[in-house]
This record gives C-alpha cells, structure tokens and sequence, in this order.
C-alpha cells in the first residue's frame, strides 16, 4: 500500500477499530494465464475447452472463431457477436470488418472472427469477415 492508502486505512480504523489490514495474496499464475493477461482477454472458463466450431480446415489453425451477429447499430458501426462455443458475445466495430459489405451485417449472420483488444483495451473481435451461407438441404 501506497502512504495515501494507508492514512485512509487509519482514518477508516478510528472509527472501525476492528477493521483489518488487507493482506496481499501472492497468486502463482501459469504461463497460459499470463498471456490471457498480455492479451488483455478474461477468464475464459466459462467456454469448453478444445470444442472450437471452425467452419473450415483452415480457420481452426489460424485461431479463427466463428459466431453469429447479434445486434448491429448501423449508425454507429459497432455490434456484438455470440461464439458459436458460448460465452459472453464479443465486441466488435465495422472497421475490424475484412472484404465484406457491413451491409451484410445482420442479425444470425454467420461471420469468422479473432480475439483481439479494441482500443480501451477490452475484449473484441478483429479481422471480422462474413462467412458464406450454408447450402440449403
């Protein structure tokens, strides 16, 4: 703790003489949590591991997710979009969008994205690209 934290600890103690000093936990972070960190991206365990849905050969060794628009805010050039293997949806701003039209940006359009940090710092899709329609059986 810097002085300034420790001057209101004390303040804050006068009037809670019961009140504890906050011990600071060492935490033993494995190499795979570290660079989440540097990435900036969260706790992922809320996702299954290894059950990425690629829709090709090829985006599943680039690290391509892929997921679907749920909103889009035309006016703003920003939406969301949901991982196809859950979790929280992802932001991300038409400007991430690779060769593709943002006019195709719908709702439950199929698109192929990676995991990167927006410009705060925060989690968001880059290198965004609208994947082709299935075939219809």
């Amino acid at each position: 703790m810097n002085a300034r934290q420790k001057r209101l600890f004390e303040d804050a103690r006068k009037r809670n003489p019961d009140l504890k000093m906050p011990v600071e936990t060492k935490t033993n972070w494995s190499e795979a949590d570290l660079a989440l960190v540097k990435q900036g991206v969260g706790d992922k365990t809320s996702r299954p591991a290894g059950t990425q849905a690629a829709s090709d050969g090829a985006a599943a060794d680039s690290g391509e997710q892929t997921g679907s628009v749920v909103t889009y805010f035309e006016a703003k050039g920003f939406g969301f979009l949901r991982p196809d293997d859950g979790g929280r949806d992802v932001f991300f701003h038409v400007s991430r969008l690779i060769d593709s039209d943002p006019t195709g940006l719908k709702p439950g359009t199929r698109v192929g994205y990676e995991l990167g940090m927006d410009r705060t710092g925060k989690m968001a899709a880059s290198s965004v690209r609208i994947l082709p329609a299935a075939p219809a059986a």
